[in-house]
Parts: structure tokens; sequence; C-alpha cells
């Protein structure tokens, strides 16, 4: 099954020897380069390109077309190139498209050397670039993977290579077009359209595609091709695609049907340039049994917008290196549009009520028209004025929220696990990450204007973790008559949630989960982290237990803060976790003394910048024997709660924002689904 990928996704690679297919539309240049661990490119011999088209274990054509295909055998690539990036340029033709923006989206497949697709992508969203990586195939522990990555540049190859680290760039930028000018030059351009007779073959009735002198680079075996587009009165049977290791039969003999022999002389003036080819013979690459092969699929394009209306929504739609760099910005942007929209209609109504109280005292400071019609009259006309006002607002509150809301039903099927719902579906097909992400979903949060539309913004904190995170299992606006013991369960169980989730979005290995449950009350909650093996100790029960985890995590602080100072971080003990750590505390104060306390509170103060974290489920109340000590601790974390509650605001324009947790669905088993593969993962590594 092909998968589809958005920019920045990634997938893994079961073969070595693959081809990738390119088919943009229009002529485009291609090229690969081949960089180390940091995307760098060392010299120009590391770049495969028209007028270089081989490197070891890559192939790329010789001649700018509409469609492509490269070779690739990934263990012939050499042991210090990491990443195999593919590039796609527009070549400086006279009068030529200089954008991708004024071309069709260009489609990337990779495929095995029997054609089956394994990954395909769209590089959607450019527009002043003339020049983009598409895909990049790069090493991870010891295996291939491919990832989207869709990056344009407007300053053309030039610029692309540039920022590969390149030394002499635009110098080799000018000979990769140069060399696809010297092809053009050598092209035969194609014979005028000819009458057929009815009785001719299905090969006969074909237009001849213009042919390139040299072919291509990609094998000596392949199948002729045209490496440039027909002319434009030139029909062609098939598209005009770079030639490849071809697994079709070869060309049977021409057939008796064939048309009548040209002249030997070319209308263009030059003589036929294929060295096989009788001067008075035309040549038929297609055979008459041999099907046209179905083109890739439409790029996915909005529909344009009615005059006066605003464009379809499109995931991605913002800046950034990356698609998940793109989506984060644009579920903030998704935020602020809501903010300031929903502050709009607020002072709206505000201005609205304001003008009707100063209309009516205005109508009824005078005792004569307090009889009568008059006032009445009066009052009729200012809460007349007062209904339209708000009207007006509300109507442009709701074509703001159904265009945010047509945004969000875009933006939250594409987003990665790290930033998606348990109820999305990237989650059944989850593996474990190469990378970190740059950002989390802590949950969701809305306004009391959209609660008709069911509009919700995902609330994404950035990684690593800048402070910790505190569950309040108390009494809140959200669930006052719920039960303590309940409130507690739901709290433990926000908190399992989240602990999963950062082990699920976090490379294997890299992030460890310590617990301290000291009476044992949350083995319940806890039981698909300690079933899945994901922990990095058994749950710590009991005053000793406490003091125990407390010491090592302390001890942690201390020895990579003094690392850190020092600059020797060689010098750190062997056998020191370097992984980030998160210490759950369930059911806080209780079997803490003064000491664990103290300890307690420097985890919290100088944990996150040496990679130790605190989620903290607690009711302050229960706490509140210690008095204005834990004041710090509590301000140092980020209040989070069990259930819907209003106690976020904003700085920017002071809403109360209602947060609501991210929750498992009911029945789901997806979460025991994730732990079992982190845990597998983890085994992988020997954890």
């Amino acid at each position: 099954m092909t998968a589809e990928l958005v920019r920045g996704q990634n997938h893994p690679l079961t073969q070595t020897r693959l081809e990738i297919r390119v088919s943009a539309g229009r002529p485009v240049l291609a090229g690969v380069t081949l960089g180390d661990d940091q995307g760098r490119v060392h010299g120009r011999d590391q770049v495969a390109h028209p007028g270089a088209p081989a490197l070891p274990g890559l192939e790329v054509p010789r001649q700018a077309a509409a469609d492509h295909r490269l070779a690739v055998d990934l263990d012939a690539v050499p042991e210090t190139a990491h990443r195999v990036s593919v590039l796609l340029a527009l070549p400086q033709l006279p009068g030529g498209p200089d954008r991708f923006g004024a071309v069709a989206a260009p489609f990337v497949a990779v495929t095995g050397l029997d054609g089956t697709e394994v990954v395909s992508y769209t590089v959607t969203g450019l527009d002043a670039e003339s020049a983009v990586v598409a895909l990049e195939l790069y090493r991870r522990q010891g295996a291939w993977k491919v990832r989207a990555v869709g990056q344009g540049y407007a300053g053309g190859l030039g610029a692309l290579l540039t920022d590969q680290g390149l030394p002499d760039a635009d110098a080799l930028s000018g000979e990769m077009h140069a060399a696809v000018a010297r092809g053009l030059a050598r092209t035969v351009a194609a014979p005028p359209p000819r009458a057929v007779s009815t009785g001719a073959s299905a090969g006969a009735a074909t237009g001849a595609s213009a042919l390139a002198d040299g072919g291509s680079g990609a094998s000596a075996s392949a199948t002729p091709s045209a490496a440039t587009p027909p002319a434009a009165n030139a029909p062609s049977a098939t598209p005009p695609v770079a030639a490849a290791p071809s697994a079709t039969p070869p060309t049977d003999p021409p057939s008796a049907s064939a048309p009548p022999p040209l002249p030997e002389t070319h209308p263009s003036g030059q003589p036929p340039s294929h060295p096989s080819a009788h001067p008075s013979a035309p040549i038929n690459y297609t055979h008459p049994r041999r099907q046209a092969p179905a083109p890739p699929p439409p790029a996915p394009t909005a529909p344009p917008a009615a005059p006066g209306k605003p464009a379809a929504p499109v995931a991605g739609d913002a800046t950034g290196w990356s698609m998940d760099e793109r989506l984060y910005n644009q579920v903030w942007g998704m935020f602020e549009d809501l903010a300031r929209t929903v502050a709009a209609y607020r002072s709206a109504i505000d201005f609205a009520d304001s003008r009707m109280e100063q209309e009516l005292d205005k109508a009824l400071s005078d005792p004569r028209s307090r009889v009568g019609g008059q006032g009445d009259a009066a009052r009729e006309a200012a809460q007349a004025k007062h209904r339209k006002l708000v009207e007006q607002a509300r109507e442009v509150l709701d074509r703001d929220l159904a265009q945010l809301a047509a945004e969000s039903a875009v933006v939250e099927p594409a987003l990665p696990p790290a930033y998606a719902g348990w109820d999305n579906p990237v989650w059944h097909a989850y593996r474990s990450p190469m990378e970190i992400p740059m950002a989390m979903r802590l949950g969701d949060l809305r306004l009391p204007e959209t609660r008709d539309t069911g509009l919700s913004i995902p609330m994404l904190v950035r990684l690593p973790l800048e402070r910790g995170m505190w569950i309040d299992s108390g009494r809140s606006g959200g669930d006052a008559m719920t039960e303590s013991g309940e409130r507690r369960r739901l709290a433990m169980r926000s908190a399992v949630e989240h602990a999963a989730r950062l082990l699920a979005v976090y490379p294997a290995g890299e992030f460890a989960v310590h617990v301290i449950d000291p009476a044992g009350s949350a083995a319940g909650e806890l039981a698909p982290l300690v079933r899945a093996g994901v922990l990095a100790g058994p749950p710590a029960a009991g005053a000793a237990g406490v003091s125990d985890v407390l010491a090592r995590l302390t001890q942690r602080v201390d020895l990579v803060q003094m690392a850190v100072r020092a600059r020797a971080a060689d010098s750190l003990p062997p056998d020191l976790d370097t992984a980030e750590q998160l210490l759950i505390v369930n059911d806080f104060p209780h079997g803490f003394d003064d000491r664990a306390v103290t300890q307690l509170r420097y985890l919290a103060d100088e944990g996150p910048a040496v990679g130790v974290h605190l989620l903290m489920v607690a009711d302050r109340e229960d706490a509140a024997e210690f008095g204005p000590v834990l004041d710090p601790l509590w301000r140092s974390l980020l209040r989070l709660t069990p259930g819907p509650d209003d106690h976020l605001a904003d700085p920017w324009v002071g809403h109360a924002w209602t947060y609501e947790p991210p929750s498992v669905p009911p029945g789901s088993a997806i979460l025991e689904q994730v732990l079992a593969d982190v845990a597998r993962a983890r085994r992988g590594l020997g954890l």
C-alpha cells in the first residue's frame, strides 16, 4: 500500500534498490546530492546532475523533462553519505516559467524495481521558488528512511546548494543549467503531423516524439524515450520520460503497416540523430500492444475561491522549515485568529450596549418624553439600533468561526502524533519516531462563543518542556460536584495519558518515566504503564521509596549541572542515564517529609534545564500545612485539570480559555497499543 506523505513526514524503506519517479507537467531539471549526518555537501563530486549524471549508487537523467526516473541503489551509496537529497529546478529557458507557483505541483514517487509505489508526495505550497528539495533518503540507526521535505528556494539552484554547504554553489548551478542548455541544443525537433490512413496500425497512428542525443544516463539497456517535451504540434502517445532500467520486453520489429518513408532530410534541416535509424524511415518507439503508463494522480489543489469569499484552507499553510513547524505555526495562528475574532465581537457587543444606554438616557432625560408615546418610540428606536449592531457583530463572528472551523477540519487530520488527539487515526499507524518533535499536545482550548460550533484549538507546548506540570485534583469550576476520590482517579489517569504521549513522541530510549506513589493508591491508573514495561522502575512506595527516587534524580541534576558549567560533558559517569527524565508524583504531600519537600522544590526549579521534569498530581489544600513555603512550587508548575476548566488566561487580550484535557475515547485500546509499540522499540535497543 502506498504511503501518501505530507511535508515533514517520513517512512521506512525496506528495499535498497529503488526508483524515484518525478512528474512535473513541465520540463524540470533533476539532481541528487549526498550529504553528511548534518546534511552538508562537501564538494561537487557529491552532486549528480545532467552534466555529471552518475554517482556510486545513483544515476539521474542527462536532460530536463516533464517526467523523470532516477535509479537508486542504497547499498552502493558511500558509507560517509547519510542523506540523499532529490532536487528539482526549473531550467532557465527563454519564455519558460521561472517559479513553481506558475506550474502544476510536482509529484514524486519512490517505487521498487517492479514499479510498486512505496511512498508518494505532491510538493505543494510553492510560489516564487524555482528550486526545491523534494525528498531526502536518510540513514537512521543503520536503516534507511524517506522524508517528504518540500523546501523551496526563491534564489534557485545556487541558493539551494549554498544552503547545503557547497563551497562553489553558484558556479556548479551555472554548470548544471549549461548542461541542460547543451542538451536542448542537440535536441531534434519533431516532424509535423501527417495524415494516417484508416488502415494504419495503432503503432503507426502515433506521432513521432522528440529525440535527445545521448539518451539517458540511467542504464545502457533502458528503453529509449524522449528527454524533452514534444513540440506543440506533435502529438505523442506517451509522456516523455527520462530513461531508467526497464523491465519491459524489447520493441518488436516494425510492422508491415508502417507509414510511408520520410525524406532523407528532417524538416528541421538536421539529419536523423539516432544511429540505428535508416535515413529514409521514421522511428516509432511505441509498441502496438504496450499501453501508455498511467499518469500520476493530480496534485491536491484548493478549489478557486468565489469572488468575495476566502480561499479554501490548506494544512501546513504557514511558514516553517518542516511540516511539523508549519503545522505548529498554523495552529498558533488559529489561536491568535480566534482570540482576535472573539475580542472584536465582545468589543462590538459592549459598544452596542453602551450606545443603547446613552441613547435611552438622552431620550428619557427630558421629563416630557417620559409620558405618551414619545418615550416608547425612543426606546424602540434605541433597541432596534442595538439589535442591528449585535446582528452585524454576530454575522462577522459566525463568518470568522466558520472559516476557522473549516481550517480546523483540514488541519486536525494532518497533525502528526505529537500534535494529534487520541482519537486521530494517525495513532493507529504509530511507529517510534527517530527525532524529537518541536511540540506536544496537552489538550484543547475553547471560548464560550465557540460552544455551538464545537471549535477548539490544540494546546501545544514546546519540547523539551521548560517547566513542570501540576494536575490539580482539587475542586475546580468544571467538577465542583465530583467526589474527591473520583477526582483523584481522573487526575492520575490524565497524568498517565500525558506520560504515555511523552514516551510515544520521543525516540525510544530518550525519555524515562519514574513514579512516586507513596500509598499505592494509583495502582489501577498506572496499570497501562506497568504492564507495558515502559517505566524506569517499579512505582516507589512509602517514605523510603520517596527518598530513594528523589535522591537519585537530585544527584543527576547536580552532576549534569557541574558538567555543563565546567564544559566537561565527557566526564559524566558512564552509568548515568542521559535521557530526559519525568517524575510523576501522586498524592502529594503524603509520604513527604521536610527534606523530601526541599528536594522536590529543587527538582522543580533546576530540573527542566538539565532534562528532569515534574508531573505532580495533588490538591493544593492537602499541602496547606506547609503554608507559603510551597507557593513558589505551585507557581513554577503549569496547572492543568482532569476536566474542563476555564483557569487559563492569555495576557494578549485577557480571555479566560476553557482547557479540556486530552482523553482516550471510551472503549479504545489505542493507549495500550501505543505503549506496546514503545516497549517493543525499547526492547530493540536492549532497554
